[in-house]
């Protein structure tokens, strides 16, 4: 594949899905209720007690994983087939965060601009699809179990000078930027569950912090830059 992406004296943004452009809390609000009303409490948290141990079985969210275990459990109920078509034709464009196209549109004349998630093959690409971000980010999109790393690979496709990294996830962050030090810009975008179970303590601190992901159109290119500290690569 030919690599694409900005010269090496320009700036690519990448972007993270999952409560930074997309509320997936919401997502998982509604999927935990819909789990009620077909199966009962007790139904629900038995998908969402596999759905976790899957999760720290294969390293990321199979919402479907979860749900082809929970049909061995229940597979005589007529709820479960439809629970997967629920999953698909979720209303996925309803739950882009307010001014996270224009944030995209904004990071896009800036530079080159690509999605970078973390997620399973099917559900995720199919979420990034429904919700409208494919199109927006014109094909740009990468989807990682890991993507802190997949670094490399990152990199191999988009070369640039500089990296800035907007995520929700302040310890991903970290782990990023020990790896590229001061070519990384990190931005913590504080939205969702895991951005407010971040505590004080995490090192590297990000550049730079913002409440909503629309806030990131009021940043101009060289203020990305000049927010990139140095710090020690891992390894050295």
């Amino acid at each position: 594949m030919l690599s694409r992406g900005a010269p090496d004296d320009c700036c690519v943004f990448l972007v993270d899905v999952d409560n930074t452009l997309f509320d997936n809390d919401r997502f998982a609000a509604d999927l935990g209720a819909r789990l009620q009303d077909d199966f009962g409490a007790d139904g629900r948290d038995r998908y969402w007690h596999l759905y976790e141990a899957l999760r720290d079985e294969v390293g990321y969210a199979d919402y479907f994983g979860a749900l082809q275990q929970l049909r061995l459990e229940r597979e005589a109920e007529p709820a479960i087939l439809r629970l997967g078509e629920w999953i698909l034709t979720y209303g996925y464009a309803d739950n882009l965060y307010p001014q996270a196209l224009e944030a995209v549109t904004h990071l896009q004349a800036l530079g080159t601009t690509a999605i970078l998630s973390d997620g399973d093959a099917v559900l995720q690409p199919h979420k990034i699809r429904r919700s409208g971000l494919w199109e927006a980010l014109h094909g740009e999109v990468m989807v990682f179990v890991h993507k802190q790393d997949m670094l490399d690979a990152v990199q191999k496709r988009y070369p640039a000078g500089h990296y800035v990294m907007l995520d929700d996830k302040a310890q991903v962050l970290a782990q990023m930027k020990r790896l590229m030090g001061a070519r990384l810009t990190t931005v913590f975008v504080r939205q969702g569950h895991y951005a407010q179970q971040a505590g004080p303590d995490i090192e590297p601190a990000p550049d730079l912090q913002v409440e909503r992901i629309g806030d990131i159109r009021g940043f101009a290119s060289d203020g990305f830059g000049r927010a990139a500290a140095a710090v020690p690569l891992a390894g050295i």
